[in-house]
C-alpha cells in the first residue's frame, strides 16, 4: 500500500518533510510568508485584514522583551519564532487543539526543533525561556481578544489571565497586508540573527 505524502513543497524549492523535519529544509522566507498569511483567531477578527500570526509573532517578541529585558537576542529570536511551525501545519485554535489531542503537539514540537535548530537554538528551550515566551503569548492573546476578537474584558481576563500594569503599555494591535508583515518579520529576524 502505498503511504500518504507527508511533505509539502515550499515556494523556496525546499520539500518538507511534516514527519521528519530536518533544519537544512527549513528557510525563514519560507516561514514569513506562510506566517503572515495564517490568520490568528480563524480569522474571526475586526479589521480590513487578518490578523496574522506573523504579526502576533512580533508583538509576542516585543512582549518577551518587556517581561525578560535581559534576555539577550537568541531568547528573542526564539520568541520571533514561537510559532513558527504554524507555517505548515496553520493556527489551530486552543479548543480544537484539546479536541486533536497530542498528535498535535508532537508534529509541531517536531517542526520546533527543526527550526530551532536551523537558527542555532537549542531543540528544546529552556524552561524558563518558555514560561517567559508563553507569558508573552498569553498577553498578546489578552491583547488581541479584546481589541480585534470581540471578547468583553471580564471573559479575556478569565482566559488569558490580566496583563501586569504597564506592560503593554504603548502597544497595540496592527492589521496590515501580507506582504507588509511578511517584510517587518523578515527584517525583525535578520536584525536579531545580526546581533547573535
Amino acid at each position: 500500500m502505498k503511504q500518504p505524502r507527508a511533505w509539502q513543497r515550499m515556494l523556496s524549492g525546499r520539500r518538507l518533510d511534516l514527519l521528519d523535519p530536518t533544519p537544512v529544509d527549513i528557510e525563514i522566507e519560507d516561514i514569513a510568508h506562510g506566517l503572515a498569511f495564517v490568520a490568528r483567531w480563524n480569522g474571526q477578527t475586526l479589521g480590513d485584514h487578518a490578523y496574522s500570526v506573523a504579526e502576533h509573532s512580533l508583538l509576542v517578541e516585543t512582549l518577551f522583551a518587556r517581561i525578560s529585558p535581559e534576555a539577550g537576542p537568541k531568547w528573542r529570536l526564539s520568541a520571533l519564532l514561537h510559532d513558527a511551525p504554524e507555517y505548515v501545519i496553520g493556527d489551530m485554535i486552543s479548543p480544537v487543539k484539546a479536541a486533536v489531542g497530542p498528535a498535535y503537539e508532537d508534529l509541531d514540537q517536531r517542526l520546533a526543533a527543526a527550526i530551532h535548530l536551523r537558527f542555532g537554538l537549542p531543540a528544546v528551550l529552556p524552561a524558563l525561556i518558555r514560561r517567559q515566551i508563553k507569558q508573552a503569548d498569553r498577553i498578546s492573546a489578552w491583547m488581541e481578544a479584546t481589541a480585534i476578537a470581540g471578547f468583553a474584558l471580564p471573559e479575556a481576563n478569565r482566559l488569558f489571565g490580566t496583563p501586569p500594569p504597564g506592560l503593554t503599555e504603548g502597544l497595540g494591535i496592527t492589521l496590515r497586508p501580507p506582504a507588509q508583515v511578511r517584510a517587518a518579520y523578515l527584517g525583525r529576524h535578520a536584525a536579531l540573527m545580526a546581533q547573535i
